[in-house]
């Protein structure tokens, strides 16, 4: 099944994924290409970080050929939340490393256009006063 990932910066569509309820299962290629983590020996790995399978909750993570990245999102305390209807994922940081980012009262740099559709990006403005002004229609 078709499946759209928002991890972290990336947004990715997997081709190949399994939804089984709450849990997103793709090749261990697509695990990488989405989220940039990798399944090794030691357990699943980003860059240097890496987390072990727990010990009797195998098949929870891993199928052949497959990892359930719902699992590690749970195991790490990351929220997620998924559009049954569309295929559509969403994977948030854990709220420890969100609060650390929060507490050094520097916002992440992001790029949007003006109404001429020019883009300005918040990086362009560092060290001056800036106000944002946001708004949703929900």
């Amino acid at each position: 099944m078709r499946a759209s990932v928002i991890y972290g910066d990336r947004t990715t569509v997997v081709n190949s994924a399994v939804i089984e309820g709450d849990d997103l299962w793709m090749s261990n290629e697509d695990l990488t290409r989405t989220t940039g983590w990798e399944l090794k020996q030691q357990g699943a790995c980003l860059g240097e970080r890496c987390v072990p399978i727990p010990v009797g909750r195998e098949s929870e993570f891993v199928r052949p050929g497959l990892f359930n990245l719902s699992a590690l999102a749970r195991h790490l305390g990351e929220p997620f939340v998924h559009d049954k209807q569309h295929a559509f994922w969403s994977f948030s940081d854990a709220p420890d490393q969100i609060s650390s980012r929060l507490r050094s009262l520097e916002a992440p740099d992001f790029t949007l256009p003006d109404l001429e559709g020019n883009p300005h990006s918040l990086s362009d403005y560092r060290g001056k006063k800036v106000l944002l002004m946001s708004w949703a229609s929900w």
